[in-house]
């Protein structure tokens, strides 16, 4: 018979269910000690009886009796054995406990004075200028700082809280925060200097205001704006031959006053340095006037004495005041005094003057000809101090030197804007420029320092929204300015910003000065 492969089942459940579990077999200590004295005698023949045996010896063997012992006490009362356990490991907590609360602590190794005093907080930054509550209180110490932000917490959770505004209710509230803003500027004009963190580079906060002479805007294209040097007054003039000055708040921008020139239509006018006197000059005119504010009296000057031009358009007024540096024909720089009305003293440069700006004491004037060619003037001695190439102009356009002593700017027909350092202006034969500026792609004809030095305005009168503003400290070019897709520079042949520039303008060939507010400076 052959053999047959069986697959053995495995038993049945019946037969499974009458097993049952085998109890542990009781301890028997002798029988222990004899399997132990057994398991000794065979290591000795390895020749193991060190430190080494016998620890092998205690762990392998020598706790067996309690190992089994305590399998037993498992399986019959397994729950008393965690609550043990918990009771021991509870136990060593509380012991630990008890040692570090006895560890003796430590002395600190330094202790400050300077700690224990008050530190006053400065309650002039605008986040903190809402608490105060007087003049008085123009610093606060940290505590009473905290406790009275803690009363403004307490009495602002009396109303709804912002998230649960409506839209419109937030727009307005935002609205009249920044009217509430503009107000404390306008409140705050003068000789005001506090210091400020530096401009941020990338984005000019910055809020358009109404037109600067929206309460008048000129018939014809405008060729002038001008900030005064110490009041919140604006000027602007253009060809429709007048001359107006507007009040700046931002808002409605009041006429203070407008004058017309018969048949003078304006190509430039400029305040003098004291701001107290207007100087208009005209295209085709040898005569000039001026307008004296305090008086409200217009005076044409129709000759001057030894200066041998057919007209006088532009010009520059010095900064130590009193004086103009008109600029004539064939590269002549004429120095006119205002109290005699005569030419006191003439330079001379190659090619026609492009464009004229002074250093900052008024000792050097940068003359710019349309040849490329930069000239440095020592206006105490007559002197050509110093004489560069503008790099890679072909025709030279504009200039304008930072308030500050640092910056020279030159501008081209290219549309290129070298920025350069006005020492190695001063210094150097073949001055290197710090950038080049290539955001326009018509002529330069406009430059323009903010009194801070931190801003530079280039414009062309060729193009519309022809502006763009320099961060001066990356000389990278801020990029939300002009916005794009809206027109609203146009064609903007002069730029100027206020005292300590709060505000920015422009004049355009509509007739009209936008403004606008710069968010990060505090003071007109």
């Amino acid at each position: 018979m052959e053999e047959v492969n069986v697959i053995k089942l495995p038993p049945t459940e019946e037969k499974a269910a009458g097993k049952k579990r085998t109890r542990a077999p009781k301890f028997n200590p002798e029988q222990e000690a004899k399997i132990r004295r057994t398991n000794v005698k065979r290591l000795s023949v390895l020749g193991e009886e060190d430190t080494s045996v016998k620890l092998l010896e205690e762990l392998v063997f020598g706790a067996e009796d309690e190992l089994v012992e305590r399998l037993v006490e498992e399986d019959d009362e397994p729950t008393g054995a965690l609550l043990a356990e918990d009771e021991d490991e509870e136990s060593a907590e509380s012991e630990d406990e008890a040692r570090l609360a006895l560890r003796p602590t430590r002395a600190a190794a330094w202790v400050d004075e300077d700690d224990e005093l008050e530190e006053e907080v400065d309650m002039k930054h605008r986040y903190r200028r809402d608490l105060i509550r007087g003049e008085a209180e123009s610093t606060m110490t940290k505590q009473k700082l905290q406790q009275r932000m803690r009363e403004q917490f307490q009495r602002s959770m009396g109303g709804a809280p912002s998230w649960a505004e409506s839209k419109k209710k937030k727009k307005k509230k935002d609205e009249d925060d920044e009217d509430d803003e503009d107000d404390d500027l306008l409140r705050r004009t003068g000789n005001f200097v506090a210091s400020s963190d530096s401009l941020p580079s990338g984005i000019l906060r910055m809020k358009k205001c109404l037109h600067a002479n929206a309460a008048r805007p000129s018939e014809d294209r405008l060729t002038t704006v001008q900030f005064h040097p110490s009041a919140q007054v604006v000027m602007t003039a253009g060809l429709d031959q007048s001359v107006s000055l507007f009040q700046v708040d931002g808002k409605t921008n009041p006429k203070i006053q407008s004058i017309h020139l018969e048949r003078f239509p304006v190509h430039r006018a400029q305040f003098s340095r004291d701001g107290e006197t207007v100087i208009a000059t005209s295209l085709k005119n040898k005569m000039f006037y001026l307008y004296d504010m305090m008086e409200g009296r217009v005076t044409p000057v129709h000759s001057v004495r030894g200066l041998n031009e057919a007209r006088v358009k532009e010009f520059s007024v010095c900064p130590e005041g009193g004086a103009l540096l008109l600029t004539g024909t064939n590269g002549y720089l004429h120095l006119l005094t205002l109290k005699t009305k005569e030419v006191v003293r003439s330079l001379k440069i190659n090619g026609d003057v492009s464009g004229v700006a002074f250093s900052r004491d008024g000792s050097k004037v940068f003359a710019n000809s349309e040849d490329g060619e930069v000239y440095v003037w020592d206006m105490r001695s007559s002197r050509c101090v110093n004489r560069f190439t503008d790099e890679g102009c072909v025709t030279g356009t504009s200039i304008a030197a930072s308030p500050n002593g640092q910056f020279l700017a030159c501008g081209s027909q290219s549309g290129v804007v070298n920025v350069y350092s006005q020492e190695a202006c001063l210094n150097s034969a073949n001055p290197r420029p710090l950038r080049a500026v290539m955001n326009l792609l018509t002529s330069a004809t406009s430059l323009a320092f903010n009194p801070s030095s931190e801003i530079l305005a280039i414009a062309s009168r060729a193009e519309d929204e022809a502006v763009r503003l320099v961060h001066l400290s990356s000389l990278s070019v801020f990029s939300n300015f002009p916005v794009s897709k809206k027109k609203i520079v146009y064609r903007a042949s002069c730029v100027d910003f206020s005292p300590h520039s709060g505000f920015f303008s422009l004049a355009n060939n509509k007739g009209h000065a936008p403004l606008f507010r710069l968010l990060h400076y505090k003071d007109f």
